[in-house]
């Protein structure tokens, strides 16, 4: 059984930063005799981000109830405890800015608000809740129509990106991923798909590769890109929304458990979620035949529930898809063709980039990994974005 106790949580300030640089009231006053001799070390409360604290209440397991804790983890926000008989639980369908729909338990749709002590607490990601997460709520508004978010349920695999130096959460608690590539309008990135790997490993999400638009490309030219990730343990899917090539497949595939479709703008994945369930009308757009890209369709992630059982996350096509938190020394570990070897470079750090006697570089020259995979690597090892996006 949970315990209850009182931890101190960080809060971040109301504002990082003043609105304006170009205070002209705060440089005369610069400029008066004597300003710079004015202490200014001294002060009452602390600043930075992080300088607000406050008390919660927090559900620990019983085992851990009975430790001593000075400063609440980094899932605060999944433990604090809260009023269950006052609240509903549900799952976050869609994020409309300030406005979460929320689908109950018992299949009622609530716009639900996030209560300000969830939004002031000190996390890394852009929004406190994003599609796919269970939430609980209490019913507010006129007749209850309404709600306010009280507590986010402890996420598990989760899709995530970095986006302006902060973690985006693309989809939560998702079972598997369909990485949509089209070969051909936009084409194949590689590069791309391969961060998408990574991405998916580090979350403790099953891969599904998808080259889409088949119909487009002499498929014999492509045969290697499919053997190449299949060969290593990925499940691979030729599809094309034209002749309803993978579509069937696809259709049983999504059928359990909660998918989550992503890929770069303009390669299919609205069509081919209206391929699987007819009914759909997911909007589409053509191409751009100006620049040769995707055009943002899907603008929000949303959660779809199918008729086969399963649900599907539909997320926003994305044109840069850089990965967050990933460790140089652990990106390894996150290219499957690379373990074999790793036990027998030279040196028990070798980064794999420049060392000699490294059994990586050496199974690369000899053919036993992909050089283009190899490269994604040293892309990803150097922080350096990849050609292409």
């Amino acid at each position: 059984m949970a315990k209850k106790k009182k931890v101190r949580v960080a809060l971040r300030k109301n504002r990082q930063k003043r609105t304006r640089s170009n205070d002209l009231t705060r440089q005369f006053r610069d400029d008066e005799p004597g300003a710079a001799a004015a202490p200014a070390s001294d002060r009452v409360h602390p600043r930075g981000e992080l300088s607000r604290r406050r008390t919660i209440i927090e559900e620990v397991p019983a085992a851990a109830g009975d430790r001593e804790t000075t400063s609440a983890p980094p899932e605060a926000a999944a433990l604090r405890a809260i009023d269950r008989a006052a609240c509903l639980p549900g799952r976050v369908l869609r994020v409309h800015g300030l406005v979460l729909m929320v689908r109950a338990d018992d299949g009622r749709i609530y716009p639900c608000h996030v209560r300000r002590l969830l939004k002031s607490l000190a996390i890394e990601g852009r929004h406190v809740a994003t599609a796919g997460d269970r939430v609980w709520f209490r019913p507010a508004g006129p007749a209850g129509t309404e709600g306010l978010i009280e507590k986010v349920e402890a996420r598990r695999g989760v899709i995530t990106r970095g986006y302006r130096n902060r973690q985006q959460i693309i989809a939560a608690n998702v079972d598997q991923v369909l990485i949509v590539s089209a070969l051909a309008e936009p084409g194949l990135k590689l590069g791309l798909v391969d961060r998408y790997l990574v991405s998916a490993e580090m979350g403790g999400v099953r891969p599904v590769i998808v080259f889409n638009k088949a119909d487009l490309v002499d498929l014999a030219s492509y045969q290697w890109v499919i053997g190449l990730y299949a060969q290593l343990g990925y499940e691979t899917v030729v599809s094309s929304v034209a002749d309803g090539r993978g579509v069937e497949r696809l259709r049983a595939l999504v059928a359990r458990g909660v998918t989550a479709v992503t890929g770069q703008s303009g390669v299919g994945k609205s069509s081919l979620l209206n391929a699987i369930q007819p009914g759909l009308n997911l909007k589409v757009r053509e191409v751009s035949d100006w620049t040769f890209k995707g055009k943002h369709t899907t603008s929000i992630a949303e959660l779809i529930e199918l008729d086969s059982g399963g649900f599907v996350v539909d997320t926003p096509g994305l044109r840069q898809f850089e990965l967050w938190g990933v460790v140089p020394g652990e990106l390894e570990a996150y290219f499957l063709e690379f373990r074999p070897f790793i036990p027998h470079c030279h040196f028990p750090d070798c980064s794999h980039t420049h060392e000699t006697g490294c059994a990586v570089q050496d199974a690369v020259h000899w053919g036993q990994i992909h050089p283009g995979r190899y490269e994604s690597y040293r892309k990803l090892h150097d922080h350096q974005p990849l050609p292409g996006d």
